[in-house]
């Protein structure tokens, strides 16, 4: 047994654990509380699995999966930015690469340089795998806009052009899902009103 290896392990899952405890500005569909970080990653990951024959490109959905899993982790660190918050966006890299140094640091070398790729890989976004992991970043927080009414985005003012240029990218990824995006989650809340 190599004790060492293991303890940096489970050093790391005890650390990890720590995402459960950073809000998000998005409700869950009891529309009593904010999603966690760890919440937002398992419902992406989940979509993801039964999502992936969307993708516009065949994609490895284990590696996928992972990288939804890890993709939100430096938040711990660095705090979560709010999708419309300019000012956050500012300082968001630079916080996000400190932590990333100290959270993928304190696993073994080589799982740390592994997951430390996926998650650069996710920020890029020029795979497959990556594109359509930001498809499922994206779309998950439209659900559960549109299942609670848009309580998040009339709390912030959240107008539809933001939505619209927040989601560039993702048709890049899936454009049947963007199209059922934008034609049942995002136009609709926009004739409702809840997207100014």
């Amino acid at each position: 047994m190599d004790k060492e290896r293991l303890d940096r392990l489970f050093d790391f899952f005890r650390e990890a654990d720590k995402e459960k405890l950073i809000t998000r500005q998005t409700y869950i569909t009891d529309c009593v509380r904010k999603e966690t970080d760890a919440e937002h990653a398992w419902h992406a990951a989940l979509m993801c699995v039964l999502l992936a024959g969307y993708s516009d490109t065949e994609i490895d959905v284990l590696k996928t999966v992972t990288m939804l899993l890890i993709h939100d982790i430096v938040e711990i660190d660095a705090g979560d930015t709010y999708a419309y918050d300019e000012d956050g966006k500012k300082t968001q890299r630079m916080r996000e690469e400190k932590a990333a140094d100290r959270l993928f640091g304190i696993l073994p070398q080589e799982d740390g340089e592994y997951l430390r790729s996926l998650w650069e890989e996710f920020e890029r976004r020029e795979t497959p795998e990556a594109k359509f992991a930001r498809v499922m970043d994206n779309i998950q927080p439209l659900m559960l806009n549109d299942y609670t009414g848009g309580r998040a985005w009339r709390e912030h003012n959240v107008a539809l052009s933001q939505v619209l240029r927040r989601n560039e990218i993702t048709p890049d990824g899936s454009g049947k899902l963007w199209e059922y995006a934008l034609e049942n989650i995002i136009m609709p809340n926009a004739e409702k009103g809840n997207l100014v």
